[in-house]
């Protein structure tokens, strides 16, 4: 992410947006803080919108007390279970340039940097949760089945909103219907096949080429190089060989 605030809030916020202290990156790890875009209500009803730092993490569910962080949501998994909370109630954006994915046999990995000609906003949960005995906001990027460019690089991608669809993202407005179920399921269905057909649409600008191999280690890369999303300079064709997400 290489916008300044200022910049984030001309394109996201209304008047009265806040903002915390951030310097452009580009490359955010897991557990690392990041920009959001989140809504919420007043005790007199008024909407509230700010870009705030967030941590990009997510409170493991007792199943899974250990383990890698949870940095992702998956779309089709939002009406039900483990995400129905936050998807009704807690919704946010997360705006970038683009996004990392590799390809390639573990220790050879190779990176791609997959974006598009305009800011994207990636839609996202956010919560709070105790780090360190300190409470903190955090946030989880939704994904879904990868299509088109992304889909060449790995089989998940981010789930981008397009500009018509922010405002309703964003409403804190609950999707829960107290005492009617049905009506909630409907809400949820509506919005979830509202995000379905804004990121297909994005997924189709995106375009993807390969990076130096530094932003392989978020231990010894600097995050503030610029140069980290330029392309490589073309080489000879390699067999593209599928592998993990780093």
């Amino acid at each position: 992410m290489n916008k300044e605030t200022n910049e984030l809030i001309e394109q996201f916020v209304a008047e009265g947006g806040r903002a915390q202290d951030w310097r452009p990156s580009y490359s955010v790890a897991p557990t690392s803080d990041a920009p959001i875009v989140r809504e919420w209500a007043g005790e007199d009803g008024t909407v509230n919108r700010e870009v705030t730092l967030a941590r990009w993490d997510w409170p493991k569910p007792p199943s899974r007390p250990a383990g890698a962080p949870i940095i992702n949501a998956r779309m089709e998994k939002l009406p039900t279970g483990f995400w129905v909370g936050a998807f009704s109630n807690a919704r946010c954006i997360v705006p970038m340039l683009g996004y990392y994915e590799w390809t390639g046999p573990k220790g050879d990995k190779q990176p791609h940097f997959i974006h598009s000609d305009e800011l994207l906003a990636a839609a996202g949960l956010t919560w709070t949760m105790d780090v360190a005995g300190e409470r903190r906001r955090v946030f989880v990027v939704v994904t879904r089945e990868a299509r088109d460019a992304s889909g060449e690089v790995h089989d998940r991608m981010p789930a981008f909103l397009t500009p018509d669809l922010w405002d309703e993202w964003l409403s804190p407005v609950s999707l829960t219907v107290d005492g009617d179920t049905t009506q909630s399921k409907a809400h949820r269905a509506e919005l979830l096949a509202d995000l379905g057909h804004a990121s297909s649409a994005i997924a189709s600008t995106m375009r993807t080429y390969e990076v130096d191999r530094r932003v392989n280690n978020s231990r010894t890369v600097d995050p503030r190089d610029p140069s980290l999303i330029e392309p490589t300079p073309l080489l000879p064709p390699r067999s593209p060989i599928r592998g993990r997400s780093g």
